[in-house]
């Protein structure tokens, strides 16, 4: 018997992060150079049992094994809409478990702190940043539970690969805050 789903996620792997794993599955069948993608991670069963159409629609009304956490995409992220100023207008009703989201950004190695001219705007180090040659396309699959369980998923461009997904709680610190701050009243 093996250890691993279906869609090549480990089953022993927490909900949490199955749930992750899936969500980086999903955005990696659709390509890099995406937007700002957002999830509500809903119970499986409850979701099963209190929402049987919608259930049907995704796929999850027969008597299958199915993960205990189902990630809903939700509507487009509005462009050019700072993230953190879009995810302060969100508020889950109480069916929904946790969130998540995926986003993909440049990164530069520690090494590279060092070297960032004094006194760039935002748009001046993004510019930087772009044009550095060491920097790295990174996509980053963060999800949050109502409880404040956290985990992260990060799959670099260059390593494009289901084997070469790095996963963990504290990866992406200040997304995990401010996913989880949609949940306080």
């Amino acid at each position: 018997m093996s250890n691993v789903s279906p869609s090549g996620t480990p089953m022993a792997a927490s909900p949490l992060t199955r749930a992750v794993l899936e969500i980086d599955e999903y955005a990696s069948g659709l390509g890099w150079d995406q937007p700002a993608r957002l999830f509500a991670l809903v119970d499986t069963a409850r979701l099963r049992t209190d929402e049987p159409e919608l259930a049907a629609q995704l796929g999850l009304d027969d008597a299958g094994s199915f993960a205990p956490l189902t990630p809903i995409e939700q509507d487009e992220i509005p462009s050019g809409t700072p993230l953190d100023e879009f995810l302060g207008t969100i508020a889950w009703p109480g069916a929904v478990a946790g969130c998540a989201m995926t986003v993909e950004r440049l990164m530069l190695p520690p090494s590279a702190e060092a070297s960032v001219p004094e006194g760039l705007d935002e748009a001046g180090l993004a510019s930087w940043v772009s044009a550095h040659p060491e920097r790295q396309e990174v996509r980053m699959t963060v999800a949050v539970l109502r409880d404040g369980a956290r985990e992260s998923a990060l799959r670099l461009r260059e390593k494009d690969s289901p084997s070469e997904v790095l996963t963990g709680s504290g990866l992406v610190p200040g997304l995990a805050e401010a996913l989880s701050a949609t949940f306080e009243s």
